[in-house]
């Protein structure tokens, strides 16, 4: 099948919006599976938007070669062309002196030729030379086309077509004006969640218009015919479901408040032997389930809607004291603390703001504190009530929590940072809460430690 990935000579050169309107364009013929190189939620479900496929991540910091192969072929499953955004610049990593964890990596692994986005404002014939330096710089990595952002005038998409075609050998596949579309609205960790804005009609407009702005100058025949085949991994069965399953219910809160998850943890748990129910923590009344999930996302900015949905904060923490294993990230993390204090002068606030949350742990949350984006790689301790395990995973936050005992942490981290230093992952009963986020299928043996906790706990009363 047909698979390319576009990516950016740097961060903001405008490949996020370049990708969903590709793939808005191409979903109009053709059945489009996306991809997102990194541990990111927020551009995933833009894509997922416009493709009606659940976008799926690809790291290589926090993946084997073997479980990016296999996560590629599962979502190509039915597709006809594949399309991977990179992250960043197409060579940044997590390292200064080798490529894990980049764009680069990815593209050598699968295959796929690279369609470059370079950001043009103000440079003509130098937009030859840097793209000359990406060519060269590994050529393992095949940079089979460009597409040209924040052009200023058809002289400047004269000469820096020219320029690039001539020198570079490669085609120019689209000059994307500047200013000629909107932006995607933006926030603290990013742009702000599909999930979140897709009951708002402008915001739906603002989406639309954008993908049909950028696709104007972008020509998707002289694209397919730059790109060649790839050949998709065979599955190796990491996503292939039992035939014999225990049964156990695991509830996951998903809404604008809780909405950061894996496509893939969908697909996982099913393989763990549990199905999966969803629930509102500022909308519903608590499920009948096994276990419960509480992924990240903002709660920050539902903080009143969750304050007053008090009898279902009020149940979150009985399960938990009943037993009920509950495994959160970040966001679930904060709504499992006494308190959430919003300070003054964040987002204009005249004062500081504090909101009841579900109380789980003793201590408090704040934002905003020290802005945090890593990677994070760390163990559980050997009393983990899941089990020992070693684990890659990411952190990003702009919050702070100060717990109090009883708690116990049983992460250690030797990269990142955690709720306290170097400890991570909070536990009181069978509730484990961290800043850590971690990939289902990298994790799947924790994961999978999460459900059999779950199926003992049914079975055991």
């Amino acid at each position: 099948m047909k698979a390319f990935m576009i990516a950016g000579d740097r961060s903001g050169s405008g490949k996020t919006s370049i990708t969903l309107a590709i793939s808005s364009l191409l979903s109009r013929r053709l059945c489009v599976q996306t991809f997102k190189v990194g541990m990111d939620y927020i551009d995933t479900s833009y894509h997922t938007a416009v493709t009606g496929r659940p976008c799926r991540n690809l790291d290589s910091f926090v993946l084997s070669d073997l479980q990016i192969s296999e996560i590629f072929a599962h979502g190509c499953a039915g597709a006809d062309i594949a399309i991977i955004e990179g992250v960043r610049g197409l060579y940044e990593g997590a390292e200064a002196l080798d490529d894990t964890g980049s764009s680069a990596s990815i593209a050598k692994l699968l295959g796929v030729p690279v369609i470059l986005v370079v950001d043009a404002r103000s440079i003509t014939r130098s937009a030859a030379a840097l793209i000359n330096g990406f060519i060269t710089f590994d050529p393992a990595v095949r940079i089979a086309g460009v597409i040209v952002n924040n052009v200023t005038g058809e002289q400047h998409k004269r000469k820096v077509t020219a320029a690039i075609e001539t020198f570079c050998k490669i085609p120019v596949l689209g000059t994307i004006p500047r200013f000629s579309h909107e932006t995607l609205t933006m926030r603290h960790l990013g742009l702000v969640p599909y999930l979140e804005g897709k009951k708002d009609r402008l915001f739906q407009e603002m989406v639309s218009s954008l993908a049909e702005e950028i696709a104007r100058y972008i020509d998707p025949d002289a694209l397919l015919g730059c790109v060649s085949d790839v050949t998709v991994p065979l599955p190796q069965g990491i996503f292939r479901v039992p035939d014999d399953s225990p049964g156990i219910t695991i509830a996951v809160a998903r809404d604008e408040a809780f909405n950061f998850y894996y496509a893939d943890l969908f697909d996982i748990l099913p393989v763990l032997g549990a199905k999966t129910v969803f629930f509102s923590p500022i909308h519903d009344r608590l499920p009948d389930a096994d276990g419960f999930i509480f992924g990240g996302g903002y709660p920050e900015y539902y903080a009143q809607e969750l304050e007053s949905a008090g009898d279902l904060r009020t149940q979150v923490k009985e399960i938990s004291r009943n037993g009920v294993p509950i495994y959160a990230e970040c966001g679930g993390l904060i709504y499992l603390t006494e308190s959430l204090t919003t300070k003054k002068g964040w987002q204009n606030l005249s004062s500081d703001a504090t909101f009841e949350m579900a109380g789980v742990f003793p201590g408090t949350s704040h934002i905003p504190a020290r802005r945090v984006v890593s990677y994070v790689v760390g163990e559980t301790s050997a009393d983990c009530v899941l089990g020992y395990h070693r684990f890659r995973g990411h952190a990003f936050h702009y919050s702070d929590v100060m717990l109090q005992p009883p708690v116990s942490y049983l992460y250690t981290l030797s990269r990142g940072v955690g709720i306290d230093g170097m400890r991570d992952g909070a536990s009181r009963d069978c509730t484990i809460a961290g800043y850590t986020h971690l990939h289902p299928v990298a994790s799947c043996d924790l994961f999978g430690s999460f459900c059999n906790l779950c199926l003992s706990k049914r079975e055991n009363g």
